[in-house]
């Protein structure tokens, strides 16, 4: 055998467009090159939502002065966008079908957040998602902390009246605090003041994956007496997730005509979620957690849905951010599913 006196590697690359700057559009380019938006979508202003009347639109809280540990959720919609190595139309293996083909789905932007004046923006976040949720497109917020649900889920329910908003909340805690450190308004008590308020009745409430220390015996006492309902991250090992998430799912359909799915980063265990400000070990699994939004979202009629308390300056290698990210994209799989079942691609 003679061997050939180089290695010329020759036709190397396959050329896509007649122009080497022109072969690939923005949206198809490597997820680190070009815009920042979620997964490359169109950034649209608010003024643009009614016209494009998209079927989701991504929205960035980015904010944390409602923290009571650790801060830096402010940083979470940023991260959370950026924690992809997709780009252009996605194939779920998990769901077996296109993604953003199916779906009509935009990147509305960030609300309007400055630093130290919480109450301030938690109006300007109620205003932005109250903007997407009118035309018709479901929120799909990222947070910031959890304090961007009390608006969020308000701005929805306010959006779909008459009809009724639940809540399906996945967390270590439970955010039903009557106060934390003397202010009413903060990341430990968004669940009740939306229930306080009117904007969700107790009993359309269903809670996953508490645990650890707080809140108090007479914050529980408080919640049954409101109807709410709970899994204690205990259930899960004793019955499986499985079995805990058909429950969830039935109490959830219990009532309400829509969903809104609240996802806190802090209900996985902090060995595969280190990046968030209130870290309770002992937490889910991302493949239990990742599954439970496929299901969820593929059973009930989504009307809204956030990923908070992504804290970056505390993650590990984007692990967290990239596992809130994945939750959104798992949610967009489940809605592209549902609409494969209805017809074809678009």
């Amino acid at each position: 055998m003679t061997l050939p006196p180089d290695f010329p590697v020759e036709r190397s690359e396959l050329v896509l467009g007649g122009s080497e700057y022109e072969e690939f559009s923005d949206y198809e380019l490597p997820a680190h090159v070009g815009s920042t938006s979620f997964q490359k979508l169109p950034l649209v202003s608010d003024e643009e939502l009614a016209r494009l009347a998209p079927d989701v639109a991504i929205v960035g809280a980015p904010i944390d002065d409602g923290t009571s540990n650790r801060p830096g959720a402010r940083f979470g919609p940023r991260a959370i966008r950026a924690a992809t190595y997709h780009s252009g139309d996605l194939w779920s293996i998990q769901l077996e079908t296109s993604v953003l083909d199916r779906i009509r789905a935009v990147d509305a932007g960030d609300a309007p957040v400055v630093p130290s004046r919480l109450t301030r923006g938690l109006r300007v976040i109620h205003e932005k998602v109250w903007r997407v949720a009118r035309t018709g497109a479901i929120p799909i917020v990222l947070g910031g902390d959890h304090s961007v649900t009390y608006p969020s889920v308000a701005a929805v329910a306010r959006a779909r009246d008459p009809r009724k908003v639940g809540v399906v909340h996945f967390d270590a805690h439970a955010d039903t605090g009557e106060e934390v450190w003397g202010s009413l308004v903060s990341h430990g008590t968004p669940m009740r003041r939306l229930i306080e308020e009117g904007w969700v009745e107790g009993r359309n409430f269903v809670q996953v994956g508490l645990r650890g220390y707080w809140p108090e015996r007479e914050t529980f006492e408080w919640m049954r007496g409101q109807g709410m309902r709970w899994h204690r991250m205990v259930e899960i090992e004793e019955r499986g997730a499985e079995a805990v998430i058909d429950d969830a799912i039935a109490e959830a359909l219990d009532g309400p005509e829509l969903v809104y799915l609240s996802i806190d980063v802090d209900v996985v265990d902090p060995g595969s979620a280190p990046g968030t400000g209130t870290p309770e070990p002992g937490g889910m699994l991302p493949r239990e957690l990742l599954r439970a939004v496929r299901r969820i979202v593929g059973s009930v009629e989504l009307a809204g849905m956030d990923v908070v308390e992504v804290a970056p300056p505390y993650d590990h290698a984007e692990v967290t951010a990239a596992l809130a990210h994945r939750c959104v994209l798992e949610a967009l799989s489940a809605l592209a599913a549902r609409r494969a079942e209805d017809g074809p691609a678009r």
